[in-house]
Order: structure tokens, then C-alpha cells, then sequence
């Protein structure tokens, strides 16, 4: 049995409804640890265990392997009463092994195998806390104010690429990488007492026998195949996904070292300069989406974080010249992304009911998530078959191509959100 849910109206502002804010702070300081342990990990893994290349890549690919169990997870945890408290475990779940690293280090005991159990366990439970995110979001705000929220919180997002970095180095300098680690750990432990005390209007279910785990993953897949909006959003995002990581951050900095012969330092500063447009389209998301319609906001986001690649295979000319190009292509492709993503997950909130909500996002970010090492590893070949350039524009025009998938869809006509009408 579920409990429908009660719609609060919408606050005048966001910074005045406590529990979004008591949320979005504990987001925020999570992410500010993730890109902190995002620098450290894989320092500890060369600085103290002499890791190769090869090595550390698999560390990386570790911490996206759980998305794979997606489905599945996310069927597991819409069967489970109480999304909160999953985010809350989740949360204290990836600060306990985060811990286990520096006191491994301190004992002298840390081993690359840790390494690589810490980067699978934390990738697992930060699947469970993103499907039970979900379901815990979709009641925190009411539907009108979803993109705000979502503006909001990618905002935080945003600011941690830009400051995290510097924030991350200065603790590995300050404490050593486990001493950072430790920082995120702490960080956790922050948000898991704020979501702890954000409580929202779930809706009232009894857990019962009911359908097979393998039933309910196949009910959110089949949703997310029939479902329009949805069907459409995964097609596009799953493109788009596949296209950017053919060339991902790795190659465009080899291009950037080889093919326009620009120093560490001003690569970083193009990377920088980047992020700022992914603040500047996280917070200015909202206002487009209501002078041009959300549907039509994320077409132009679906176009727009893709194709500035070809400019950075464009580039040529004197040193500030290619700087500067690769610092405008890396803005407009942070400022699209962000205008896709927030308007699009915001979108795909007013449409899934109450009862699938987790399972529908372990089937999406199953199929969206899956197809990036794919691209990552088709990206590979094509470089060392065709070279970096043509390996940039191919990732370019493919990205903005998944712009088809929304065209043919009811998307584009979307002007305003419109709550999930209570299907369960």
C-alpha cells in the first residue's frame, strides 16, 4: 500500500525552506570531499604503493563498475521504505571504508588491493545513494521547483570543480593524501547528520514479498522504454555520453600537450576557466528554461556541451590563441552540460511515479553510465588509428547528432513542468 503524496507549495525562495538548504549543504561539502579524494586516491596509489598507468586507470574504472548493477540496485532500493535513511547508511557506509586508508597507512599496511576494494565499495554505495536520491528529491521540493533545486545543487557542484582542486592539493600537502582522505571521510559523516535531519513526505509503503528483484529491475527498465520522455532522454543522454568520452579529459589534455604545445600550466587554466561556465550554466538554467521552455533549453544543452570539441581541433595560431580557444570550448561545454542536465533531470522528476523511482534511475544510469568506458575504449582506437584531431571532431559532431533523439521526441514542446500524476 502507498500513501500519496502531500504537495507543498512552493517557497518564495529556496534559501528560506530550512530543509533544502540543510540538505544542499550536506551536498556540498560531499562534493568538495569527492574531488579532494578524487586527487588523493590515486596519489596514494603512485606515491605510496609505486602504481603503474595501467594501475591507477583501473582504479578509476573500479569506482564506475557498481553503475553497472544499477538496475538491480535501484530495484532493491525502491522495494525498501525510507530513502532517507539508505542515504543516511550510504553516507556513514563510504565514511567507514574511507577511514580504513589512513589508518592502514598510519599501520603501514595499505596495499594496492585496498585501494582498489575502498574505490569499489564507495562506488557501490554512491549508486545506493543516488537511487534512493531520487525518490528523496522528488519529495523535498514541490514540482515547480525542481529546476531551481536542481540549479542549486549542481551550482555546488560546479563551485567544488573549481575550488576542490586547490582545496585538495593544499590538504594532500598540508596532512599527506591519507590525511585527505580522512577529510572526505569527515565529510560524509557531515552529510549523512544533515540528511539525517532533512525529513520529508514520503509516501507510506509496506514492504511485502511483492514482485521478484529481477520483476521490479525489468518494471523500471521497461518504464524507461516506454515512457516518451524518458525513452528520449536516455537515448540522447546515452549518445551524447558515448560521443564526449571518445576523446573524455584524458585525450583532450594530450592533444592540448601535443597538438597545440601549451604548458601544464595553461592547460589548467583552460580547465579552470571551464569550470566557471559550469557554475554560469548550473545557476543560469532556470531563467533560460523559462524564457525558452525546458524542453527547448535541453536541446540546446544536448548541442551545445559536445560540439565545442570541434573547436579545440580547430585551433591554431599563437600560443594565447589556442589558449584561448580551448578555455572558450571547455566554458561552452561545461555551460551546455549544465543546461542539459539540470533542466533534463528536473524534466525526468515530474514524470516517474512515486513507486519507480529508484528503480528507474538504476536502469537509467545502468545503460547511461555503462556506455562511457565503452566510449572511453572506442575513443582509444580511433586515436591511435585516425589520430587526436579527427578523434575530437568525430566526438563533436556524434554528441551533437543526439540532439535527433529529442527532436522526434514530445521534449522540445515541453514548456513547464507537471507533477507525476500517483500511478501506484
Amino acid at each position: 500500500m502507498s500513501g500519496r503524496r502531500i504537495t507543498r507549495p512552493a517557497p518564495d525562495s529556496l534559501w528560506r525552506d530550512r530543509r533544502f538548504v540543510r540538505f544542499w549543504c550536506g551536498q556540498s561539502v560531499s562534493q568538495f570531499g569527492d574531488r579532494v579524494s578524487e586527487l588523493a586516491l590515486p596519489l596514494i596509489a603512485v606515491g605510496a604503493l609505486r602504481a603503474s598507468a595501467n594501475q591507477v586507470a583501473w582504479l578509476t574504472a573500479l569506482a564506475w563498475t557498481p553503475n553497472l548493477l544499477g538496475l538491480f540496485l535501484g530495484a532493491w532500493v525502491d522495494h525498501r521504505p525510507g530513502k532517507r535513511r539508505l542515504m543516511l547508511l550510504a553516507d556513514l557506509f563510504r565514511a567507514a571504508v574511507l577511514l580504513t586508508l589512513p589508518i592502514a597507512y598510519v599501520l603501514g599496511t595499505v596495499t594496492l588491493g585496498q585501494l582498489y576494494t575502498v574505490a569499489l565499495l564507495t562506488g557501490t554505495a554512491a549508486v545506493v545513494f543516488n537511487t534512493a536520491y531520487s525518490s528523496f528529491f522528488a519529495h523535498l521540493v514541490p514540482p515547480t521547483a525542481y529546476v531551481e533545486a536542481n540549479s542549486r545543487l549542481s551550482a555546488s557542484r560546479s563551485v567544488s570543480f573549481i575550488a576542490g582542486p586547490a582545496v585538495g592539493g593544499g590538504l594532500v600537502q598540508a596532512l599527506t593524501a591519507p590525511g585527505a582522505v580522512l577529510a572526505d571521510a569527515l565529510s560524509f559523516v557531515a552529510s549523512a547528520i544533515l540528511v539525517g535531519r532533512t525529513r520529508v513526505d514520503e509516501p507510506l509503503r509496506e514492504v511485502s514479498a511483492g514482485p521478484s528483484l529481477v520483476r521490479r529491475a525489468k518494471e523500471g527498465l521497461a518504464f524507461v522504454l516506454h515512457e516518451p520522455v524518458m525513452r528520449a532522454g536516455l537515448l540522447c543522454a546515452t549518445t551524447v555520453n558515448f560521443f564526449t568520452f571518445l576523446s573524455g579529459t584524458g585525450l583532450v589534455v594530450l592533444f592540448a600537450d601535443r597538438a597545440l604545445q601549451l604548458s601544464p600550466g595553461a592547460i589548467g587554466l583552460a580547465f579552470g576557466i571551464g569550470a566557471t561556465g559550469g557554475l554560469l550554466g548550473a545557476v543560469a538554467s532556470p531563467a533560460i528554461a523559462r524564457r525558452i521552455g525546458i524542453g527547448r533549453s535541453i536541446v540546446v544543452g544536448a548541442v551545445l556541451f559536445p560540439a565545442p570539441f570541434a573547436l579545440i581541433a580547430a585551433a591554431t595560431g599563437p600560443t594565447w590563441t589556442r589558449l584561448g580557444i580551448l578555455g572558450a570550448a571547455e566554458f561552452l561545454s561545461a555551460f551546455g552540460v549544465m543546461l542539459f542536465d539540470v533542466n533534463l533531470n528536473s524534466l525526468q522528476a515530474s514524470v516517474v511515479p512515486d513507486h519507480l523511482r529508484s528503480r528507474v534511475a538504476g536502469a537509467y544510469s545502468t545503460v547511461n553510465y555503462g556506455v562511457r568506458p565503452l566510449g572511453a575504449l572506442v575513443g582509444g582506437e580511433v586515436a591511435t588509428l585516425m589520430g587526436l584531431r579527427v578523434t575530437l571532431v568525430v566526438a563533436a559532431v556524434g554528441g551533437a547528432l543526439s540532439a535527433v533523439w529529442l527532436v522526434a521526441s514530445p521534449i522540445p514542446g515541453i514548456r513547464v513542468l507537471k507533477p507525476a500524476s500517483d500511478r501506484s
